[in-house]
């Protein structure tokens, strides 16, 4: 099968599966409870979580900009264009899971002659980060909500039953790992001289910089202070849309936390813009917390739908400016 109509039907497949969710998930609410819970919403509220969200998406794109350096000591990437190349990963996810990350490093790329290996090891590197800051996001709702965070985890996963899996599939794991790790040496060693392998070990050389940006950063305080503000915008941005919908005003911050968690987890499955999981698991949570079942729905429609048309409108204007910048070119060398 040829790889486009592969990678299309891939794409299909993920949208197939999300829509679906979503249907079966929104199938029962009738359209004038729809209505009624739009217009009973506070959309000054909807309209700061929507700043708060364009604020942290600036954020992204400054501390990304860190990460890249001139010998001169100075950032080889301005923070705006940072920023436009990351809303365009943001657009690019919206249509195929998981394909913005490359998009936005093809971006600077082309704008910026930053090598492609570079930039996908600063991505290694801020995914890295934000892995840790949301495992403490997790132990921090652990912490506020614990016996009810205690029993989600249970309801989700069996984790008795992953713990084992994984046990007993480590010893092949490890195995093809040492395998193919042997097998990439030797064939590294005897195509050594020929054009692709000397292509690939640039690649991973450049990776490799990109990874160790972070030992180099010229201002370790703000990567750090900027992931923390990161996260911290990610709760006030899910805070401010609970303020604006009546049924849920009345959430608890740490219950808000637990909520975010919740769709945090719905964020990371390999769907489109984590349509359907998004919606199914915070719609699921707010119940818990004694908020109607459709008022949940409606919740995680709102935050949900408000977000995506921030990440499309923003993400175009990125995008066609993204364009209309000249391609970057390699200086004449006298």
């Amino acid at each position: 099968m040829h790889p486009k109509i592969k990678q299309l039907l891939q794409v299909a497949l993920s949208l197939g599966i999300a829509l679906w969710i979503f249907w079966f998930l929104y199938k029962d609410i009738e359209f004038d409870s729809l209505q009624t819970q739009l217009a009973s919403s506070n959309w000054f509220w909807i309209a700061i979580s929507l700043v708060v969200a364009w604020a942290g998406y600036w954020l992204r794109g400054w501390r990304w900009a860190l990460l890249f350096r001139q010998e001169a000591d100075q950032l080889s990437v301005t923070s705006n264009r940072a920023y436009h190349a990351v809303m365009v990963g943001y657009l690019v996810n919206l249509l195929i899971p998981r394909a913005g990350e490359v998009a936005r490093c093809t971006v600077l790329t082309r704008n910026n002659g930053i090598p492609i290996g570079q930039a996908i090891g600063t991505v290694l590197v801020e995914r890295s980060v934000d892995l840790l800051f949301m495992a403490g996001t997790f132990f921090l709702a652990f912490l506020l909500e614990g016996q009810l965070f205690v029993s989600l985890a249970g309801q989700l996963v069996d984790i008795s039953a992953l713990t084992s899996s994984l046990l007993r599939q480590l010893p092949l794991l490890l195995g093809g790992g040492a395998l193919f790790l042997l097998l990439l040496y030797f064939l590294g060693k005897k195509y050594r001289n020929h054009g692709f392998v000397n292509k690939l070990q640039l690649f991973f050389r450049q990776l490799l910089s990109g990874v160790l940006a972070i030992r180099n950063l010229k201002n370790p305080l703000g990567f750090w202070l900027s992931s923390v503000a990161i996260w911290i915008i990610y709760f006030l941005t899910m805070y401010t849309v609970s303020l604006g919908i009546e049924s849920a005003a009345n959430l608890s911050g740490s219950q808000v936390l637990l909520v975010m968690v919740m769709g945090t987890i719905g964020m990371i499955a390999p769907v489109q813009g984590g349509i359907g999981t998004f919606h199914a698991l915070v719609a699921y949570i707010l119940v818990i917390f004694g908020v109607p079942e459709a008022d949940g729905k409606i919740f995680a429609a709102i935050i949900h739908g408000t977000q995506m048309l921030l990440v499309i409108g923003v993400g175009l204007i990125s995008w066609i400016l993204m364009l209309k910048t000249p391609a970057w070119k390699k200086p004449l060398t006298s």
